[in-house]
């Protein structure tokens, strides 16, 4: 019974990266969108571009969002998005550089 519960969280985090990151961040994960070149997001599958940002970091930031001076560059999540589900999203993330 436990491994289907890790199954189903694993598909629900990709179900929130499809819905909420991919926009920008791509499927693969390596920024190629239309949004993700305009904002020059990282491409999460190059080491050293995941060496540039904590776990931490990467939590404050899903969950609070970025701003540039007035501009959003990325909205926040923490009314779409609970702790444990950002968390995961984090992993997720981790994962495109051991590919």
């Amino acid at each position: 019974m436990i491994l289907a519960a890790g199954s189903l969280s694993a598909a629900d985090v990709k179900d929130n990266w499809v819905k909420h990151c991919q926009k920008c961040h791509g499927a693969d994960g390596k920024g190629q969108t239309t949004m993700g070149k305009k904002l020059k997001v990282l491409d999460y599958t190059n080491p050293e571009h995941q060496k540039k940002f904590t776990d931490e970091e990467a939590f404050k930031l899903t969950k609070e969002g970025k701003k540039e001076g007035d501009k959003t560059l990325m909205k926040p999540y923490k009314e779409d998005l609970t702790d444990q589900e950002i968390k995961e999203l984090v992993v997720y993330v981790r994962k495109f550089a051991k590919k």
